[in-house]
C-alpha cells in the first residue's frame, strides 16, 4: 500500500477490510506503512511497515499464517519456518514487457524464491495461474484461482482543481508505462474529432509520459489529450460515471481492475485480447482486433452498445457485481483454514 491510487494498494485495502468484517478482532493483523494506517479502524490490529524489515523481519511468532500480498515483496519470514506462508500472485507482467532477458531472469528469481518460502499460492486470474505454472517450480503446493472484488465507487465529485472535460470523452485509469500501451489510443482521437481523452494514473514510466505528449503533439491531438496524473476515489468515479467509454489497449494484465468498475456502471470498456483481459472481459466487452483498425472497432462496438440500450447496461452491472470482495475474503479464508 506504499503508492496511494494504485490497483495494487485498492486490492491491499479492500480485501483487508473485507476480512476485517470476516475475522474476529483478535484474528487479524495488517503489515502496513504509517502513512496510510488510518485507512484500517484503530480497532484493527497494525504492524508497522518499514524498509529496514526487509532485512530484518519484526517477530511474527504468535501469528499462524503470513500473507503475503503482492508477489514479488521482500516482506516475509524468512527464518521462522512455523508459520505458514500464503503468496498471492497478480501477474507475471515483466514477462510480456519489452525488458531485457536478464531483467526478466532477476524478476522470475525474485518471485521463485517468494514461491519456495510459501506453503500455497492464489493467483487473481486463470491467466496469471497458467503463467505461474509455466515458468515457475511450485513443486506439490496447491495453487488456486481467486478472483479480485469490484471497487465500489464514491460519490462521483470533481474538486475545483480536477480537470473537467469541455466535449465528451474516452477514459483511461491506469499506471503511465508502456505496457499499459495508452498511446494507441491518440488515433482514435484524429479520428473522432468531438471526443477528448482522459489518461489518469501516477507516472511510472516519466520518459512514457514525455512521449505520450510528443506523440499527440505531432498527431494534433495534444489539445484533447489530458494526462490528469493520480486522481481520488470521487475524481475516479465521476470519469466512469461521465465517459463515452473506458478504452484499455494494455499489452499485460493480471486482472484488470477497470473492466470490472467500468462495467458496475455500465460504461462500455474496449479491450486489447492480451494476457488476462479477455478472461475478465468476456464477451461483455469490445475488442481491438489489432491496433491498426481501433476506429473500426470502436465504432462499430460503440453503434452496438447504443442499440442495445438499458439492456447492456443492466446486463454489464450484472456481471460486475460478480466480482465482490466479500467473495474474495470468503474464498481467502478458506484457503487460510486448509494450512493450519
Amino acid at each position: 500500500m506504499k503508492y496511494v491510487n494504485t490497483g495494487l494498494y485498492y486490492y491491499c485495502l479492500n480485501l483487508g477490510k473485507a476480512l476485517r468484517d470476516t475475522m474476529s478482532r483478535d484474528e487479524l493483523a495488517v503489515f502496513i506503512p504509517d502513512h496510510v494506517r488510518q485507512t484500517f479502524e484503530h480497532s484493527t490490529t497494525c504492524i508497522a511497515q518499514h524498509s529496514l524489515q526487509k532485512f530484518l523481519m519484526p517477530s511474527v511468532s504468535q501469528y499462524n499464517i503470513w500473507h503475503c500480498t503482492y508477489q514479488s515483496s521482500q516482506y516475509l519470514p524468512q527464518r521462522n519456518k512455523k508459520i505458514k506462508v500464503l503468496l498471492t500472485v497478480h501477474d507475471l507482467n515483466f514477462l510480456h514487457e519489452d525488458k531485457p532477458a536478464h531483467k526478466k531472469a532477476r524478476c522470475l528469481a525474485q518471485l521463485q524464491q517468494n514461491i519456495d518460502r510459501s506453503d500455497a499460492v492464489v493467483c487473481i486470474s486463470e491467466f496469471t495461474k497458467n503463467d505461474v505454472l509455466t515458468h515457475c517450480n511450485v513443486g506439490h503446493r496447491p495453487v488456486y484461482v481467486i478472483y479480485n472484488g469490484t471497487n465500489r465507487l464514491h460519490q462521483p465529485v470533481l474538486m475545483p482543481r480536477s480537470y473537467r472535460p469541455r466535449i465528451p470523452f474516452l477514459f483511461n485509469v491506469g499506471v503511465i508505462t508502456r505496457k499499459k500501451n495508452q498511446h494507441q489510443i491518440l488515433p482514435l482521437l484524429q479520428k473522432n474529432p468531438s471526443l477528448e481523452l482522459i489518461l489518469a494514473g501516477r507516472h511510472e514510466d516519466k520518459d512514457y509520459a514525455h512521449f505520450l505528449r510528443q506523440h499527440a503533439s505531432e498527431l494534433k491531438v495534444d489539445d484533447r489529450m489530458h494526462l490528469v496524473n493520480e486522481i481520488t476515489e470521487g475524481e475516479k468515479s465521476w470519469y466512469y460515471h461521465n465517459c463515452q467509454a473506458v478504452v484499455m489497449p494494455s499489452l499485460a494484465e493480471g486482472f484488470g481492475l477497470p473492466v470490472t468498475e467500468a462495467m458496475s456502471v455500465g460504461k462500455p470498456v474496449f479491450l486489447s485480447r492480451h494476457t488476462a483481459l479477455p478472461e475478465i472481459g468476456k464477451d461483455l466487452a469490445f475488442y481491438f482486433q489489432d491496433f491498426d483498425n481501433m476506429h473500426h472497432d470502436f465504432m462499430a462496438g460503440m453503434q452496438q452498445y447504443k442499440r442495445a440500450g438499458n439492456e447492456m447496461k443492466e446486463a454489464l452491472k450484472a456481471y460486475s457485481a460478480q466480482f465482490n470482495w466479500e467473495d474474495s475474503a470468503r474464498k481467502y479464508m478458506n484457503v487460510y483454514r486448509s494450512l493450519v
